[in-house]
């Protein structure tokens, strides 16, 4: 065998040095793995369950149902004008999708160590595959709010769909961006601080009443509004209730300051994860 002959690899692996040591492209050559990442968390969620993935549609359905007693009922919050239902229902299902991201990339590291500890993958798969397979459920969640949609749409005379519904995949790709953002910076973070993992489905939560849900911005204050600049998924809940019901209105200003800060966000969080990820199997 000649000596000289040179071996070539289809893979080096280096070490990883730098702030921003992130390579794009490796997520499309691992595009086959996130696949597989997807359908496993797709399928895992409601493995061994009655319903299966009809869980996808009781899930916003009973929450919508309470929240339409407590809230619209007993409460007696203003809708703006709007049937409680779809306007719960219509923040609901945007809500969900944006906390499932978050609330299931919060725990990248620690629930994947023992994977990330014995091959080697690009480690932001995992997060990217997690946002996928919530878009999936966001998908089903989406159609079953359509239908709701089209119904009260025949029936009442308040629903005025706007051409904001141009803004849909802008505004689904950013409920994506900073649910991954803030995942992957409270993952990077969990390896050493784990209490953080018990703080974080109640920080949600508490998060959610402080956006515009189960109730319409136009029923706070005029000088509580700038309140709403600080969070960033206010001006993403007004502007898909406006697109498809027509109440409210797209507050401009705030949404480009909610877009500045997703990027923003996802940016710190990437960088983050890029560093933790060199050296997060010393403690973990």
């Amino acid at each position: 065998m000649n000596n000289t002959h040179k071996q070539k690899w289809d893979k080096i692996i280096r070490p990883r040095t730098g702030w921003f040591d992130i390579h794009p492209g490796e997520l499309w050559k691992y595009r086959d793995l996130i696949g597989l990442f997807v359908w496993r968390d797709f399928v895992a969620i409601y493995k061994q369950t009655i319903l299966g993935p009809l869980w996808y549609i009781v899930q916003p359905l009973l929450t919508t149902l309470v929240f339409t007693v407590i809230f619209g009922t007993v409460a007696k919050l203003p809708t703006d004008g709007l049937p409680p239902f779809l306007f719960y229902l219509s923040g609901v299902i945007a809500w969900r999708y944006f906390a499932d991201c978050l609330n299931n990339t919060a725990n990248t590291f620690v629930g994947n160590a023992h994977i990330f500890g014995k091959v080697y993958f690009p480690r932001l798969t995992v997060p990217v595959s997690v946002v996928i397979s919530n878009l999936i459920g966001f998908g089903i969640q989406f159609l079953l709010f359509i239908a709701f949609f089209l119904y009260y749409w025949q029936n009442s005379s308040v629903i005025h769909p706007q051409p904001a519904l141009l803004l849909l995949p802008i505004l689904v790709i950013q409920m994506a961006a900073l649910g991954l953002g803030f995942g992957i910076i409270v993952s990077s973070m969990t390896t050493r601080y784990r209490d953080l993992t018990h703080l974080v489905g109640f920080g949600v939560q508490l998060w959610m009443y402080a956006t515009p849900v189960v109730y319409p911005a136009s029923s706070l204050p005029e000088n509580w509004r700038w309140i709403l600049l600080l969070n960033p998924m206010a001006p993403v809940i007004e502007a898909f209730r406006y697109a498809f019901l027509g109440t409210g209105s797209i507050n401009l200003q705030s949404w480009l300051i909610s877009l500045l800060n997703t990027v923003f966000i996802l940016f710190v969080g990437i960088i983050l994860f890029s560093r933790v990820e060199k050296s997060f199997m010393d403690t973990v």
